[in-house]
């Protein structure tokens, strides 16, 4: 809400959600659209397979290191504020990458672009909580789940056209720099259109030890899993052991600012007093790990198995990314009327979908994989849209607004941790099945496999909340409890 308008009445509100989803679209489109553009890269610098790697996860792990921070920040200082000069820092460092003449200077800006991003992020997430009420509020996040799925399939897509418009050597270059007008355009647009928010009363009391503490705890468990393509498993394996007491220590640190009544960076009762806060948050996390990783696997099956290029990988999954464009926006609608319902019947379709691909990849040719798996890609896109925007709107709509902007990137962390491992999980299964003998099919297929039983945990997690009377009725139980926890 702003200064000027009572809560949800802002004639400006729908026009700012269009503005700052632009820019988070932008931003999480960086996540996917690299994946089709490291051979160019790789040719253009002359680099070594590892050196690439670490711009492709370079930027994810900035990203998720951050995002609660972000949050928080923005509940702190105003999300307007925040919004504009994270976005700002993100377009610079865009262009930054796009005109790195080293690999080292590359994968430096793919650094300082992840923490930009994980700054803009949150905000998305918390203005919606200020500047919407009632039913309206349940609309605008399924736009903000709509975004967020269709950012995430479409950047394979937008890679591959970009890289055949501007060609090689360079053509890489502009999967960065076609950040810069449309990040200008956003920023002009946000500095009109986005009213200013409140602060939280946190601004002078920020949990600096609690930022410190989640962040090595995260930190712990992405490196690992990020480097996992360069052999990072094996090498920082001992990481994961620190983060246990790392994250019992940010929890005791959390408890004791709630106890002597200070603002802690989590409000450890987000989990515990917030209706479908928790369950929210583990189906996201893991339907992430099981469908953000077939991207990769797609790219490296089509680029480095079939000699395809990077236009025509990018268009096998098309049926996917066009599937949920156009399903998250009905099923952002549906979720006010039947709930997690419409989580379980995207998850079942996503499940069946790939299941349907991992066995075409078996029996069909290589070369006419595209059009054989048109038909369950556009089902699995179909599922996916009625995944990510219903699950976001119920994880997020009972949160009150002082704790929206953490709530949003707590919600974010956990996607990014699930995208980190689950495209490290599927790029192993599938180089281990493919082997030096060029497997690539039965490669495919068993990483799709693998896939598919990380969406089925998913869909018992949900099914389990469904049951547990979080079904049909939970939004209009969302929607009252809105209006109370946002005073």
């Amino acid at each position: 809400m702003s200064d000027e308008y009572p809560p949800g009445e802002d004639p400006r509100r729908w026009r700012a959600l269009v503005v700052t989803l632009a820019g988070g679209f932008m931003i999480l489109l960086d996540v996917s659209i690299v994946t089709v553009a490291v051979p160019s890269i790789q040719e253009g610098l002359g680099s070594s397979a590892s050196g690439v790697q670490w711009v492709v996860s370079g930027y994810p792990l900035t990203f998720g290191l951050v995002l609660v921070a972000g949050g928080r920040l923005g509940d702190a200082f105003g999300r307007r504020s925040m919004y504009l000069v994270a976005l700002t820092g993100f377009v610079v460092t865009s262009v930054l990458a796009g005109l790195a003449p080293t690999m080292l200077l590359l994968v430096l800006a793919r650094l300082l672009q992840g923490l930009f991003a994980g700054l803009v992020t949150p905000q998305n997430g918390g203005l919606i909580q200020d500047l919407f009420r009632g039913a309206e509020r349940g609309r605008a996040f399924g736009l903000l789940g709509a975004t967020i799925g269709v950012s995430t399939a479409a950047g394979p897509v937008i890679g591959g056209l970009i890289l055949d418009v501007f060609g090689e050597p360079d053509g890489w270059r502009w999967v960065f720099l076609v950040n810069l007008p449309f990040g200008l355009l956003t920023i002009v647009l946000a500095w009109f259109l986005v009213p200013s928010t409140p602060r939280h009363e946190t601004a002078t009391d920020i949990d600096v030890v609690g930022i410190v503490l989640l962040g090595l705890a995260v930190l712990c468990v992405l490196f690992p899993v990020v480097q996992s393509e360069a052999g990072g498993l094996q090498r920082f394996w001992w990481l994961f052991l620190p983060a246990i007491p790392l994250g019992y220590a940010f929890v005791r640190w959390e408890r004791r600012r709630v106890a002597l009544e200070r603002a802690p960076l989590i409000d450890l009762r987000l989990f515990t007093q917030t209706p479908g806060y928790s369950p929210g948050a583990t189906i996201g996390t893991v339907y992430f790990c099981g469908f953000t990783g077939i991207w990769l696997v797609f790219a490296i099956f089509f680029q480095a198995g079939l000699g395809f290029s990077p236009l025509e990988s990018g268009l096998a999954v098309t049926p996917f990314a066009l599937g949920s464009a156009v399903s998250s926006w009905i099923a952002g609608r549906l979720v006010s009327g039947w709930g997690r319902l419409v989580t379980v019947a995207g998850l079942s379709m996503v499940a069946l979908g790939l299941a349907v691909v991992a066995m075409l990849t078996l029996y069909v040719d290589p070369h006419r994989l595209i059009v054989a798996i048109a038909l369950p890609m556009l089902v699995a896109g179909i599922g996916g849209g009625a995944v990510i925007a219903p699950n976001t709107t119920i994880t997020l709509s009972c949160v009150p607004t002082g704790m929206s902007g953490v709530a949003s990137g707590v919600l974010q962390t956990g996607q990014r941790m699930g995208t980190a491992v689950g495209t490290a999980l599927l790029a192993a299964i599938f180089h281990a099945v493919a082997g030096a003998a060029g497997h690539f099919p039965q490669g495919l297929a068993t990483a799709l496999f693998a896939a598919v039983v990380l969406v089925l945990f998913a869909l018992v997690l949900a099914v389990v909340d469904f049951r547990g009377n979080v079904g049909k009725n939970k939004l209009e139980n969302f929607h009252e409890h809105s209006m109370t926890s946002s005073q």
